[in-house]
């Protein structure tokens, strides 16, 4: 009998994909759990186990190819079994019916030769891929030549999307957006037009907390571990969230009721090559300093490599955004859907304060906080700021309060 491997729901709101690597050829005999394909997510590069044993008698889409959840991936069945050439493909709300392999909406290329491409200013879509069906390797980037062309000096067009006007005139660059930034601005715009973000800003004086950073920072590297404030700053909403359970929550649109979640899983957004992504840090009330800059580490260099697990970018109840590497005193992040807020963590500044009525030079962080007007306030967003910034302010006070 014929089995269809249909491309299956993997949560966190994931509705499509791009094969990024078949790991079985038509004709090869299979195991169950055997690895069949990596597909490319906006959240990870996922593989995915077969769930029949058997061999492969037809591989649906090439590599490069979008895909959705509920499309026929590959057939498998028994040597000499014939597979139908018309394929149903069900969708959240319709089944269509195939009768080819559908036609690839990108380039053959792994993440890897992608990000490369771009690093070299090599346009995809004008390389001649060597690889196995028409794939573009690494090879085939490096020998081509670099610099995103110019649209024609006669070229004169104009698209279309949603009614806004976009002219390209000559000398303009068209820069194909990747398969995660597309999902990102999707997301953003659902979040910006469904969310409505109330957003407070303040500042506090982290002069104790930098001097305890620089104190522990070599005892602490020396095991392997780089002390950042981003650990202080986690552990700080933690406590926080712990006394405002209602920003550890997520919002049920449908149901209209707010989900106040039991774990403390707070993500991190982490800039890759393709766009932001947010691993999850578990747990946070139960893991130590060390312990949470360990895995910041670990799940911030794992996501840049797209080599994160998709556990590890699941279940997060309230975001962090730490841009204070790159400047800025102040900003106003979009709130991760479906949560209910989102914390933006700025640059440390030399600034002068009032200290026991003199001006002194203290070490200032700029904080932000957007929260979903819908269920919390302003006055209650306050507080968990106030709540944050006290145990920021008062290292100490975060051993005395740990949860």
């Amino acid at each position: 009998m014929v089995s269809e491997f249909r491309f299956p729901d993997v949560g966190e709101g994931i509705h499509e994909g791009v094969i990024v690597k078949w790991r079985v050829r038509e004709g090869e005999v299979v195991s169950v759990d055997q690895v069949l394909v990596e597909v490319e997510t906006d959240k990870a590069v996922v593989e995915l186990p077969s769930p029949f044993a058997g061999t492969v008698l037809k591989i649906n889409f090439k590599e490069g190819d979008q895909i959705k959840v509920g499309q026929s991936l590959i057939a498998i069945g028994e040597p000499g079994e014939s597979v139908a050439k018309t394929t149903e493909i069900h969708g959240p709300t319709e089944t269509i019916q195939i009768v080819e392999k559908r036609t690839s909406e990108h380039v053959l290329a792994t993440p890897s030769v992608r990000k490369l491409s771009r690093e070299m200013g090599v346009d995809l879509t004008m390389v001649h891929g060597t690889g196995p069906g028409g794939r573009i390797t690494e090879e085939d980037v490096r020998s081509a030549p670099t610099g995103i062309p110019k649209v024609k000096e006669t070229a004169h067009v104009v698209t279309k999307s949603e009614g806004v006007v976009v002219s390209v005139e000559e000398g303009d660059q068209m820069i194909q957006l990747s398969h995660l930034r597309k999902i990102i601005a999707e997301r953003m715009v659902y979040s910006k037009t469904h969310i409505p973000h109330a957003c407070g800003m303040d500042f506090v004086d982290v002069t104790k907390l930098t001097e305890l950073r620089e104190r522990e920072k070599k005892a602490i590297e020396a095991r392997g571990v780089k002390l950042t404030y981003l650990p202080f700053i986690i552990k700080a909403c933690a406590i926080a969230l712990h006394e405002f359970p209602e920003f550890n929550a997520q919002f049920d649109e449908q149901k209209n009721v707010l989900i106040v979640k039991k774990q403390l899983n707070i993500g991190i957004a982490v800039e890759t090559s393709d766009g932001l992504m947010v691993p999850v840090i578990k747990d946070i009330d139960k893991k130590s300093i060390v312990e949470i800059a360990q895995e910041i580490e670990h799940l911030a260099n794992a996501a840049r490599e797209r080599k994160i697990k998709l556990e590890e970018i699941k279940g997060g109840t309230f975001t962090i955004t730490n841009v204070g590497s790159l400047g800025g005193m102040y900003s106003t992040p979009i709130i991760n859907a479906p949560e209910v807020a989102i914390m933006g963590v700025h640059r440390i500044k030399d600034m002068p304060l009032v200290v026991k009525e003199k001006i002194k030079p203290r070490k200032v962080l700029g904080l932000s906080l957007c929260f979903d007007h819908r269920v919390n306030d302003g006055a209650k967003a306050t507080a968990f700021m106030n709540a944050v910034m006290k145990h920021l302010e008062d290292p100490d006070l975060m051993l005395v309060d740990m949860i």
